[in-house]
């Protein structure tokens, strides 16, 4: 490896952190822009989803290859290369003239995101590999601007709505995508593995598994189980999904190694990202709907009560790091899962006429937990391998977490068809189902989880 002593520590984060940024900011800010959206293109809620989850599942179809190609090719290219995709697409997405069009140009910024997000945490990793304190602070500020961008993307894209329109919400992203790419020239060429070559086959069937999941569920409730569409998808998926298993199994350059879900704290903290992510996503894409059209919020306004979720990231993902250096990697993780869980309980309140200042806790509890648990679930991740292999170990984590974040979407996306009364029942049982998933897995952390 070349060391990158001449550049600060800031700059380094700082230019990693771009990727995150941009990435996670399209996440969320989509989710305020769905009414205009739905307006502008006469699109049903079926779309909309289409529209949120197509970015995901290219997102988390992908990064398993990217995650390799990040190994393989060195983070720095791979990482200037994803930051060129996605600008191109966002520059498509404002230009969009169809919900097929629009769902096509968010594929392609998915694609660009699984391609820059392992390299960018690969670039961390590999140049505090030696100092594990500074690699603990770098994956935490890492991870807490990803936390705010996604916590203030409803706040941004609100803004921008009210001074212009909904296509403003992509175009935002070109001057990120510009700064980053011009701050990676200064880093130098990471390490390498040597090339194997790429695994196509498992790129196809992993693809293949993912989409088909994601499109039952979403046309669920449109079609009904019964219907041969709904039910083939999903033994398809199935299928595809036991297929690329054993085709990983005899790989000679596995997208997915096998051998990484050999230890338990990997295993168990991949499992963690996926839920904290299925109940966020899932939970933020129903609220969104809660709040426009159930308390008839402008999308302004809208933006603005998700203000909290920005204060609670930054809050707690500034304090994990300090906790991470005295605790290790388990004491914050429990602590934040039991935040993140009080904070679904709290969502229960949610009723059509809830007032704002009851709304304000939970909207606040929520990342609090979340950003506390995910820096802190993030090094744990790289600390189980060698630091050669921090981009598909870090791949394999936000695939996971964006393919449980789509599911999230198209499960409790689907509660809200049927007005507003539907909208406001899909955040009690999306509630719940979070609590009480996260709840028991964090008992399983408590037995389970070794220290690290």
């Amino acid at each position: 490896m070349t060391s990158n002593n001449s550049l600060s520590f800031g700059f380094i984060v700082g230019t990693a952190s771009l990727a995150f940024v941009v990435s996670q900011l399209d996440v969320s800010i989509v989710n305020i822009a769905l009414p205009q959206i739905e307006k502008s293109f006469s699109a049903g809620v079926s779309a909309l989803q289409w529209i949120v989850d197509a970015y995901t599942i290219a997102f988390a179809v992908f990064m398993l290859s990217a995650g390799g190609m990040s190994d393989l090719l060195g983070s720095k290219r791979i990482f200037q290369l994803g930051l060129f995709i996605f600008g191109l697409a966002s520059l498509g997405c404002g230009l969009s003239w169809s919900p097929v069009s629009l769902i096509g140009f968010r594929v392609l910024q998915g694609i660009g995101s699984a391609v820059m997000i392992p390299s960018s945490l690969s670039i961390l990793n590999h140049n505090f590999s030696h100092q594990p304190n500074d690699r603990a602070r770098a994956v935490a500020l890492w991870t807490a601007a990803g936390g705010v961008s996604i916590a203030a993307g409803p706040i941004l894209g609100g803004l921008l709505i009210h001074i212009s329109n909904w296509r403003m919400i992509f175009f935002v992203n070109l001057p990120f995508c510009l700064a980053g790419t011009l701050c990676s020239f200064r880093l130098t060429t990471n390490g390498r593995q040597s090339n194997k070559g790429f695994d196509l086959p498992g790129q196809f069937t992993w693809m293949l598994a993912l989409t088909a999941l994601i499109a039952s569920i979403i046309e669920w409730h449109h079609l009904g189980p019964k219907h041969p569409l709904i039910y083939g998808g999903l033994i398809f998926s199935t299928i595809a999904l036991i297929i690329f298993l054993q085709i990983e199994r005899k790989a000679k350059a596995p997208i997915l190694p096998l051998d990484l879900f050999k230890k338990s704290n990997f295993n168990f903290l991949v499992g963690l990202g996926m839920l904290l992510n299925g109940a966020y996503y899932g939970t933020i894409f129903v609220l969104s709907l809660y709040l426009q059209q159930v308390l008839h919020y402008s999308s302004l306004n809208a933006g603005m009560a998700f203000l909290p979720l920005t204060a609670g990231f930054i809050i707690s993902n500034l304090i994990s790091s300090k906790v991470m250096a005295k605790f290790g990697t388990r004491v914050p993780i429990l602590i934040g899962v039991s935040i993140f869980v009080a904070g679904f309980i709290m969502l229960l309140i949610a009723k059509d006429n809830t007032p704002y200042w009851q709304l304000f806790i939970p909207f606040l509890t929520i990342p609090l937990g979340m950003g506390l648990a995910v820096p802190a679930m993030t090094t744990g991740i790289l600390s189980t391998v060698d630091k050669t292999r921090s981009g598909i170990a870090s791949a394999v984590l936000n695939t996971t977490r964006q393919a449980a974040g789509a599911v999230g979407v198209a499960v409790f996306g689907a509660m809200t068809n049927g007005g507003t009364g539907a909208i406001v029942h899909a955040i009690t049982i999306s509630a719940i189902i979070s609590a009480g998933g996260l709840l028991i897995y964090g008992i399983l952390i408590c037995k389970y989880l070794k220290a690290a």
